[in-house]
């Protein structure tokens, strides 16, 4: 572990998480999107150590750990709390209560990923697709030779193509179908090379039942059902994101009553049994304590109640799980959403008021953004033989450092533009806008219901019902792009076996991971420099 959790990396992570949560909150809110930092950090964590003399990739992996788990921080915070001032610009939110929310979200992030990396990195067959393509690319650099070159040029290529459609605006980002816009349908092609990469790595049968759930959800609710007159757009539209996160919640219950709930006392066993270390990464007999400590801070400090705040705590718990499963299976962590599904149940089980339930998305969300990615990381770790002790110690760091800078950076957005900013040109921050079209409460409940005992029944007969639930509730384009990665990859297997044997497919898709988040995040430090100046 010395030789791995270092000085100079802490330090290096420190400067490295600093900057790079800066410019995801920029992009959080600029963009309504959040790139994976995790290969970016990796390269940047090698340059630096190597820069500085002898180093190895396990000291690399738990420096770029340290370095990438702000960003997340930064996303949960945004994706949700700025719906605060798109219901009420004139909303007072002091700084001190934006900041007990993210170090409460923090702290359980830390809690629930050292309680369960075992079980989802070391016990399940999930792909991480984000950190198998980090620990390829810090191999092949490593390593150099022709898997290197490939890796690099793909990368870079990837990175050109990134970088003209994004900055120069030369190549549209996305094909839509404008027909299908009529009925609330994003159908079309997201022009995207690190999606059609994650198709690939996590391989042909999840990501056909992604593309099942869109085409249920945009030829079947929104255009089919409107066409046979069962229902108007708006209707259509509130069915499908309320099915969508029925499922998702469905799959919640079966990853606990099936996985964990089994097994509850070897991952938890280290919270309430001295005898028993359990599957946690380090002894957690705190983290009974920190719970309820947490309960009185939401409750006396951000007025959450009493209920919410143990609901929040709870469903913590419930997504964060979600949260793992969705970016081992699936590449993708949709945190706010998993805010919303803990949102409403507050609003369900008690009288919150509405700013409180946004406090509640955001505690939910960045719990589940820092423990998603991560994940990564942890997976990453394995594959490279990296203390999975030192991985946690380094997620500390840089998850509590996140914290103050993403809620640093915010409040200078708000004292700067105002509350008003937000929703408009200026900062559109789309996943807000969807936490706070839900501050009122499922749209769908029949739907949610459905979608909810489906999910739950499919689960228990092994159906990758998570990635039908995210093709449910995620746009069009996304699944047909990451169906596309499937479908060349259900060819290479079926037809050209040999191309994988010495993972040429899985280096090309890494690479294509790589160079579009490089560059997403270049991207994201320009333009927080721009918005800084």
């Amino acid at each position: 572990m010395k030789d791995q959790l270092t000085v100079r990396g802490m330090v290096i992570g420190a400067i490295g998480v600093i900057i790079i949560t800066t410019s995801s909150m920029f992009i959080a809110l600029k963009l309504s999107s959040l790139p994976w930092p995790i290969i970016f950090v990796a390269l940047l964590s090698m340059f630096c150590l190597k820069a500085m003399g002898k180093t190895n990739l396990k000291e690399i992996n738990v420096t770029q750990t340290a370095m990438s788990a702000g960003a997340m921080v930064a996303g949960g915070l945004a994706f949700t709390i700025p719906g605060i001032w798109m219901l009420n610009p004139d909303a007072e939110v002091n700084w001190v209560m934006l900041l007990i929310l993210t170090l409460g979200g923090v702290v359980l992030g830390l809690i629930f990923t050292a309680l369960s990396r075992n079980h989802f990195i070391e016990r399940t067959d999930h792909s991480f697709p984000m950190g198998e393509a980090c620990a390829e690319t810090l191999e092949a650099g490593d390593e150099g030779g022709g898997k290197a070159k490939l890796l690099f040029i793909t990368m870079g290529l990837a990175a050109v193509f990134t970088f003209i459609r994004d900055w120069f605006g030369k190549i549209p980002a996305v094909l839509i179908n404008h027909k299908m816009t009529a009925y609330g349908s994003f159908c079309g092609v997201y022009i995207c090379p690190m999606l059609v990469g994650i198709g690939y790595m996590i391989g042909f049968v999840p990501i056909f039942f992604f593309f099942v759930g869109t085409l249920i959800a945009d030829f079947g609710i929104l255009f089919g059902g409107t066409e046979m007159g069962l229902w108007d757009v708006a209707t259509a539209g509130n069915i499908k994101s309320s099915l969508g996160i029925g499922l998702m919640v469905g799959t919640g219950i079966g990853i606990i009553c099936k996985k964990i709930l089994p097994k509850a006392k070897r991952i938890f066993g280290s919270m309430f049994f001295k005898s028993s270390a359990g599957d946690a990464i380090v002894p957690m007999r705190w983290a009974p304590f920190a719970m309820v400590i947490l309960a009185f801070v939401f409750t006396l400090v951000l007025h959450m109640g009493v209920v919410p705040s143990i609901i929040t705590i709870i469903g913590v718990w419930v997504t964060t799980g979600m949260a793992a499963e969705c970016v081992g299976m699936s590449g993708i962590n949709p945190m706010e959403i998993f805010g919303i599904i803990v949102l409403i149940a507050a609003k369900a089980c008690s009288t919150i008021g509405g700013t409180e339930a946004f406090f509640v998305a955001a505690i939910v969300a960045v719990a589940c953004g820092l423990c998603g990615d991560v994940m990564n990381d942890f997976k990453a770790g394995q594959l490279l033989h990296t203390d999975p002790k030192a991985q946690w110690v380094a997620e500390c760091i840089g998850g509590l450092i996140g914290a103050f800078v993403s809620v640093g950076v915010l409040m200078i957005i708000i004292t700067a533009y105002g509350g008003e900013c937000f929703g408009g040109e200026m900062f559109p921050a789309a996943q807000a806008g969807a936490v706070s079209a839900m501050v009122g409460g499922i749209s769908n409940i029949p739907a949610f219901f459905i979608g909810m005992g489906v999910a739950i029944l499919l689960y228990f007969l092994n159906f990758p019902v998570m990635t039908l639930g995210l093709g449910v509730y995620l746009p069009f384009y996304m699944s047909a792009t990451a169906f596309v990665g499937g479908l060349i990859r259900f060819i290479v297997d079926k037809f050209i076996p040999k191309f994988e044997e010495k993972n040429t497919g899985t280096i090309i898709a890494s690479g294509l991971l790589g160079g579009e988040g490089i560059t997403g995040v270049i991207v994201a430090l320009i333009i927080a420099v721009q918005a800084i100046i």
